[in-house]
């Protein structure tokens, strides 16, 4: 049984009942026939399918935020921008981009296959397992699983049981094809036994721990899978910056959607020329922010910038990892720490941090905004990689080709360059992390061939004579192939000695035979 609570006023409002291992099967096994439908159907049908979502997203945005400021408490604004419109930003694009994407490709084939013709196509899975975290409910459901539909597959979305949905999911639904598209609700014992039930790839988003979890019932039946994991994203402010605008960016970047984003600003390093006028500003504008409380009208796009916690659960992480580097010399400059029913809570600045604290090393997931000086280049790279994640970062700088000299060095998978989370805003850009951020990646064209079986294919004539390189093997074949390599790959290449030599390999070929 899932409980359902609403972040503002922390009450509990529905329960839902998980499915029985019957109905599990039952969903499985239709969403199974229906890849079978899917796969059949021509792309420009699947295309008009995402099309017409599309328009009904722009059409009910005002409900479907409601849906979600409802189950997250966010504030509106950020309902809007980065769930309706960046939800509609990636259909747009991939309405456009999918035949292009997915046409069949003509590849090189080398001389040495003179004749041959050498395919790629793509070509869908099957069934296609989402599971989604709960900081961006709506966008983290809809995209991999419009992705994956578009690629030709069906898909069953798990929803986190924690912001669940179930009203929105009921009439998204019928907007695609008979059990193409299939929600689940239900707990991680539920995320396991879908995992079992063998899909064709299951895409991932949540936490490290999470991840592991799916990656290790995945692998006893090999079951491919991304993940798109933790972060622990530095920003690196530079002393030649715009003060006012780069306070500004960093302070949204730390703090959008109430810093539950798996890209946010977890850790800022300045330089120390400007550390401390950075310093002043950022505790000026932080203090600027309206905070929500039990009683703010979610109607209103006004009511408050920062949104509550989602989870009391993370509220016991933010509040430990705050208390631990207080006690290792650490200074709050604004906020407080929280206590732990408190889901509405004031951001935190924090200086005097260093790597032997949590709050700079393991994953915060909250309205907080450690910053840390540096003195050279050299330095703020070492402390921007040094940390197990690898998911995004910014560097903020008017020198351009200091910015391109770090995007280079920093071991994440995403880089904004005087700004925060912009790679994510741009549907061409494939996102996804390294080390244990994840890997895989979606968005971009590697994100809709993720959700594809990408087949090579090479197309030989029928023809009486056998290849030079089948059996029988011969001394006269060895010394031949010898020499073709030598022609064909040493220093310097003769064209001429490998054409003469080619011919009489295929002569050879044509008399010695089985």
């Amino acid at each position: 049984m899932l409980k359902i609570i609403y972040p503002i006023t922390g009450e509990e409002v529905k329960t839902i009942q998980e499915p029985t291992d019957e109905e599990l099967s039952q969903i499985f096994n239709k969403a199974k026939q229906s890849a079978r439908n899917v796969a059949k159907m021509p792309l420009a049908k699947r295309i008009e399918i995402v099309k017409k979502l599309q328009h009904w997203i722009v059409e009910n945005q005002e409900k479907i935020i409601d849906h979600i400021v409802k189950a997250t408490g966010k504030a509106r604004f950020d309902a809007l921008s980065s769930e309706i419109f960046s939800v509609c930003e990636v259909l747009e694009y991939f309405s456009k981009k999918a035949p292009k994407i997915l046409k069949e490709r003509k590849v090189h084939t080398p001389i040495t296959l003179l004749g041959k013709k050498s395919r790629i196509y793509y070509e869908p899975l099957g069934v296609i397992l989402v599971i989604t975290p709960w900081n961006y409910p709506f966008y983290q459901g809809i995209v991999p699983s419009v992705l994956a539909f578009l690629a030709g597959n069906s898909v069953i979305l798990k929803p986190s049981e924690i912001t669940p949905m179930p009203e929105l999911w009921e009439m998204i639904t019928p907007l695609f094809p008979e059990n193409s598209f299939n929600v689940v609700f239900g707990g991680k014992e539920t995320g396991e036994k879908l995992v079992k039930l063998q899909p064709d790839k299951i895409h991932f988003t949540g936490s490290v721990a999470g991840g592991k979890s799916v990656m290790k019932t995945a692998a006893e039946f090999l079951i491919p899978l991304d993940l798109e994991l933790g972060g622990k994203d530095p920003a690196i402010v530079f002393d030649d910056v715009n003060l006012e605008r780069t306070v500004n960016g960093i302070i949204w970047g730390a703090l959008t959607n109430t810093g539950q984003s798996c890209t946010a600003i977890e850790r800022v390093y300045v330089q120390d020329k400007i550390y401390d006028k950075f310093i002043s500003a950022l505790v000026e504008k932080v203090k600027k922010l309206r905070i929500s409380n039990e009683n703010s009208d979610v109607t209103s796009p006004d009511a408050y910038d920062i949104g509550p916690f989602i989870s009391r659960s993370q509220v016991k992480i933010v509040r430990e990892q705050l208390l631990e580097a207080v006690e290792k010399g650490a200074k709050i400059l604004y906020g407080k720490i929280p206590s732990e029913n408190d889901l509405h809570v004031l951001p935190v600045v924090l200086t005097e941090v260093n790597h032997s604290m949590k709050i700079m090393t393991e994953e915060t997931f909250g309205p907080v905004i450690p910053v840390m000086k540096f003195s050279t280049e050299e330095e703020a790279v070492k402390l921007a990689n040094d940390t197990i994640y690898g998911l995004g970062a910014s560097v903020w700088t008017k020198d351009n080709n200091r910015a391109i000299r770090i995007t280079k060095a920093l071991k994440v998978g995403n880089v904004s360059v005087n700004n925060h989370m912009l790679t994510e805003a741009n549907p061409a850009l494939p996102f996804g992390g390294v080390k244990q951020s994840g890997f895989g990646r979606f968005k971009g064209d590697e994100g809709l061939l993720t959700f594809c079986n990408v087949k090579s294919v090479l197309i030989d004539k029928q023809s009486g004579t056998p290849d030079p390189h089948w059996y029988p093997y011969t001394k006269t074949k060895y010394s031949l192939l010898t020499s073709l390599t030598k022609a064909l790959f040493g220093k310097p290449k003769n064209w001429l000695k490998f054409v003469s030599v080619g011919l009489k390999l295929d002569s050879i070929g044509k008399k010695e035979k089985l």
